[in-house]
């Protein structure tokens, strides 16, 4: 067998690009190994080692050809074995974090996009890290693999991919495309099993409108006055609301797909009649309304406000309902092993830079 380099990880290559690896560095391999490699990669996904039905020196060389992107670190479970938060390390050393949640209807995984996150929020504990790089497809795919393969342990499928994990999806746009081209695919999961959030990318959005895919879209929105939400989410400053409602339109109108909003509560910031008020017309203003996500503001090491009361945020919640739109509060899970909304940091310190705030980003087991 040819020992030479081999460029790319297990998941970074597609169904064209893995044939072509395989038969440019196993020109003998039948047709039908092929078959079972991709069955192994996607449908019963397995470490090579445990690719059984293949020659153990096709095995090895597999490995060598199809490294992991991920290396596990730590895991953290909580609920009973409902929420399990993976620390993986990339082959830079960079920490990155994936959150699988277990429900009776579903499975859900909260995947990363990036090491870290460049957009400042300051209440989000990625954002509070600061930005390392973007991942690959690869590194994305291979973080819902990894959870599937636990999934299936359990004799359950992960149903669900929310891009809520580390980083900001949409200022990674073309390498999120790919990996839900891949998801969808290759994995199977219907596009509308799959949301990708948002603090406000303009541009990103408008990428993902003219995508071919309707997937979900989840706007972090968190304050509806743009002097507000300046402080909150800094790239306000850049997108502000108007830009921001304009491009939602034009993606709703293009995938006919509500939109969401979330909303990290935050006592005494955003949580009042008046921002009930002012949400209620942001959300009425695209048709249908969006629906509105309210996240309980969870504790992080760098933001000192806490979040708001859980009876408030019922009373937000009803303000909303007879504002005439449509108003979930999220359940939090994961809390106690920081994998829950605006948690993420990898096991990272965190710094603050220029007391700016917020972004939620997350784990949810909502829609």
């Amino acid at each position: 067998m040819n020992d030479g380099p081999v460029s790319g990880t297990r998941y970074d290559h597609d169904r064209n690009a893995l044939e072509t690896l395989l038969g440019d560095e196993l020109p003998d391999l039948k047709r039908y190994r092929i078959e079972q490699i991709w069955e192994w990669l996607y449908t019963t996904p397995r470490d090579p080692a445990e690719w059984t039905n293949l020659p153990v020196p096709v095995r090895e060389r597999l490995a060598e050809l199809l490294p992991s992107a991920l290396h596990p670190a730590t895991e953290s479970i909580s609920e009973g074995g409902q929420t399990v938060k993976f620390l993986s390390e990339l082959d830079d050393g960079q920490p990155i974090e994936t959150v699988l949640m277990l429900s009776a209807r579903r499975v859900t995984v909260c995947v990363s996009s990036q090491a870290g996150c460049a957009m400042a929020c300051g209440f989000c504990a990625t954002g509070q890290a600061g930005f390392t790089r973007h991942l690959t497809t690869g590194e994305i795919v291979e973080q819902v693999i990894r959870a599937e393969m636990r999934a299936q342990q359990l004799q359950r499928r992960v149903s669900n991919v929310v891009f809520m994990g580390m980083g900001e999806p949409l200022a990674n746009t073309d390498r999120v495309i790919e990996a839900i081209e891949r998801l969808h695919g290759d994995l199977g999961l219907s596009a509308r099993n799959l949301t990708v959030s948002t603090v406000g990318v303009v541009p990103g959005i408008r990428t993902l409108a003219a995508y071919r895919l309707p997937v979900n879209l989840a706007v972090s929105l968190h304050a509806a006055n743009d002097d507000k939400r300046n402080e909150l989410v800094p790239i306000n400053r850049r997108y502000p609301i108007d830009d921001l409602l304009g491009a939602c339109a034009d993606y709703l109108s293009a995938k006919n797909r509500r939109i969401s909003f979330e909303w990290a509560m935050i006592d005494g910031v955003n949580d009042t009649a008046t921002d009930a008020r002012e949400l209620a017309g942001l959300a009425r203003r695209l048709r249908p309304s969006a629906h509105v996500n309210l996240i309980p503001l969870n504790p992080t090491p760098g933001f000192a406000t806490r979040g708001t009361p859980l009876d408030q945020v019922h009373r937000f919640r009803d303000q909303l309902e007879h504002l005439g739109v449509n108003a979930t509060v999220r359940r939090n899970r994961g809390t106690d092993i920081d994998a829950a909304c605006g948690q993420l940091a990898a096991g990272q310190p965190v710094r603050i830079t220029g007391g700016r705030r917020h972004r939620d980003e997350t784990a949810p087991d909502h829609r």
